[in-house]
């Protein structure tokens, strides 16, 4: 299920025999709505970072390198998918910008075997006050991060 505000983009990656530049987000692109701060998480194996719910910030996420799982849950009481949860997974092997609008809960974990870098490009300047952050492992989301053998 898709969180009702939540965008998906593909980016694409420019590759020479150099390296390569992996373009984010530009202020032409579609739905980019102001910049407040950029900023890059980096992550060991395993390791959860969240949850955590914006009141005011919509979030622009990127996996640089690595692969995480990144988990989003509606807290939106007026919203069509209220208590949905939904999980994406970004990173090298899919390279794409995820916006999370305010007032939707996430988190993300490394699954793969090195750190993971991931930039988030945000509308607002990180406040303290404007967040609220739970247990990864508490019961404020009742998700299990454990690898799903479907």
């Amino acid at each position: 299920m898709t969180i009702e505000g939540v965008r998906i983009h593909p980016l694409k990656k420019i590759c020479d025999e150099r390296g390569m530049i992996m373009p984010m987000l530009r202020a032409d692109s579609p739905g980019f709505e102001q910049f407040g701060e950029i900023y890059f998480s980096v992550s060991y194996p395993g390791i959860i970072k969240g949850w955590h719910l914006h009141k005011s910030m919509t979030l622009n996420y990127a996996c640089l390198s690595g692969m995480i799982k990144l988990v989003l849950y509606d807290e939106r009481v007026d919203s069509p998918t209220f208590n949905a949860i939904q999980e994406l997974f970004l990173g090298e092997n899919n390279y794409v910008l995820v916006t999370v609008p305010p007032g939707v809960t996430n988190g993300f974990k490394n699954i793969g075997l090195k750190e993971v870098i991931v930039a988030n490009c945000a509308t607002l300047p990180h406040d303290p006050e404007e967040i609220l952050r739970f247990d990864p492992l508490g019961d404020h989301v009742d998700y299990d991060w454990d690898v799903k053998h479907r």
